[in-house]
This record gives C-alpha cells, structure tokens and sequence, in this order.
C-alpha cells in the first residue's frame, strides 16, 4: 500500500521499526532521537553534517554513511551501516573505537527516556516552556 503521507513519529514509534535512514534534519533527528530508533545518517547540507555527526559521536545513536571519491553512497556502504545498526557487524573495519549495535540501541532508549522525562508534567522543557510563556505574559502587561 502506498499513501501520500503519514505521520513519521507514529511510524518512528512502533515496535517493528529496526533503524531510521535519515537525512539528517533537526526534526527528523529529534523524532528519531525520542523515538529511541537508532539511525543512519545520510546528510547532503546545511546543518545535516552537524546532526549526523551529533547522531554518531556525541549521543552514539547512529552511523554516518561514508561518501566514496566520487560523493556517492555506495551499496556495499549502505549495507554495511545497516549492519553496523542492525546488528550484523560489531564495527566498521578500522574503527575499533564505534560502539557495537548493542550500545547504540541502548544509547537511543537512554535519548527516548530523557527526552520523555524531560517534556513531561514538572519535567525541565515542560517548566522552561511555563517560564518562558509567564515572562512573554509578564512583559506583554508592561506595555
């Protein structure tokens, strides 16, 4: 079945979701990073090589796809991501420091929950969000 459009949290949240192949776009790695779904990064500008390189090395959800000579994205580069991600390989060949596909899903569940805990009632986003809508009121009534 093919539809013109779907929500991309709700299929991001179900179960049966291994990895997202994601361009790398803040919200789409904001969706993929509190949806606990370990992602491969294809980014192709702008902010994206940042996002991926956040997704790889600083949260350790992910792997960044590798460009070849000619810029492209190879098939064996892909399937090797998808390993990486999936569980077929520990590590990419000489990157013994990457974190096998076991901590990388523990990594995006750990993301899932902070983000979860930090949105909900009392949570840090939900109190920084009432503080800035209370100064908004606060300075609205000064003029």
């Amino acid at each position: 079945m093919i539809v013109p459009w779907c929500s991309q949290m709700e299929v991001l949240s179900n179960g049966s979701v291994g990895c997202f192949v994601t361009h790398c776009g803040w919200n789409s790695t904001l969706e993929g990073l509190t949806s606990g779904v370990p992602m491969i990064g294809f980014p192709q500008w702008s902010d994206q090589g940042t996002n991926a390189k956040l997704i790889e090395d600083a949260w350790g959800t992910g792997v960044r796809v590798k460009l070849n000579k000619d810029g492209i994205a190879g098939n064996e580069e892909i399937k090797m991501c998808l390993e990486l991600v999936m569980g077929g390989k520990e590590t990419v060949a000489g990157d013994s420091g990457k974190e096998s596909w076991v901590e990388k899903r523990r990594n995006a569940k750990k993301w899932k929950d902070l983000a979860r805990e930090a949105v909900k009632e009392g949570g840090s986003s939900d109190k920084n969000l009432k503080a800035f809508v209370s100064e908004m009121v606060e300075q609205s009534g000064n003029k």
